[in-house]
C-alpha cells in the first residue's frame, strides 16, 4: 500500500473535524509536561473543543480549498490543532489562559469565524467572554430594570400605601355626603311640580 493511501484517511479525518467549525487554533505544544498536557486536554474536552496532534503536511492538505487555508504559514514545527464547532472563542480563551500558567504552550495562529488571527490577535480574542456568559449578562441587564421597578412599587405600597389609605378615607366620606343629600334635593324639586 502506498504512503499516499495511508495518509488519505488522516487527511479526511482532519477535513471532517474542521468542516463547519466556528474556529481552529494551532499551537506549539513542545515543552509541556505530561500533567500539563493532560490538564489542557481535559479543559478543552469539557468545553467541547477537539484537540489533536497531526503532522503539518496532513493539516496543510486538509486546509486546502477551505477558509482555514490561511493557516498554512503557521504549520512549522510540531503543531496541535484545537477545533470548536459551537463556541467560536473557546479554543483561544482556554489556550491563552492555560499559556499564562504554562509558558511552554505557544499559540501560532487561528481562524475564528472566517477571519485569520496571529498569536496577538488570538490573545485579544480570548478576552471576549463565552456565549453563555454574554447571554447571562444580557439577561441580567434586562431583568435589572424590571426588578428595580418591582422593588420601588413594593416600597411605595408599603410606605405610601398606608398614607394613601388614610388620605382616601376622608375623600370617600366627602364623596358619600353629597350623594346622600342629592335625594332630598330631588324631592324638593319634585314638590313644586306637584303643587302646580
Amino acid at each position: 500500500m502506498a504512503k499516499v493511501e495511508l495518509k488519505q484517511p488522516i487527511v479526511q479525518a482532519i477535513a471532517e473535524e474542521i468542516k463547519d467549525a466556528q474556529s481552529v487554533v494551532l499551537v506549539d505544544y513542545r515543552g509541556l509536561t505530561v500533567a500539563e498536557d493532560t490538564a489542557l486536554r481535559k479543559q478543552l474536552r469539557e468545553a467541547g473543543v477537539v484537540y489533536k496532534v497531526y503532522k503539518n503536511t496532513m493539516m496543510k492538505r486538509a486546509f486546502e480549498g477551505t477558509e482555514f487555508e490561511g493557516l498554512e504559514n503557521c504549520l512549522e514545527g510540531p503543531s496541535a490543532i484545537a477545533v470548536s464547532k459551537d463556541d467560536a472563542t473557546a479554543p483561544a480563551r482556554i489556550l491563552c489562559k492555560f499559556a499564562k500558567d504554562a509558558p511552554a504552550l505557544e499559540l501560532k495562529g487561528g481562524v475564528v469565524e472566517g477571519a485569520v488571527y496571529d498569536a496577538a490577535g488570538l490573545t485579544e480574542l480570548s478576552k471576549i467572554p463565552s456565549r453563555e456568559e454574554l447571554l447571562s449578562r444580557l439577561l441580567g441587564s434586562m431583568q435589572s430594570p424590571i426588578a428595580n421597578f418591582a422593588r420601588v412599587i413594593n416600597q411605595i405600597a408599603e410606605k405610601g400605601g398606608a398614607d394613601a389609605a388614610e388620605a382616601a378615607a376622608p375623600a370617600e366620606e366627602a364623596a358619600e355626603a353629597p350623594a346622600a343629600e342629592a335625594p332630598e334635593a330631588a324631592e324638593t324639586a319634585e314638590a313644586p311640580a306637584a303643587e302646580e
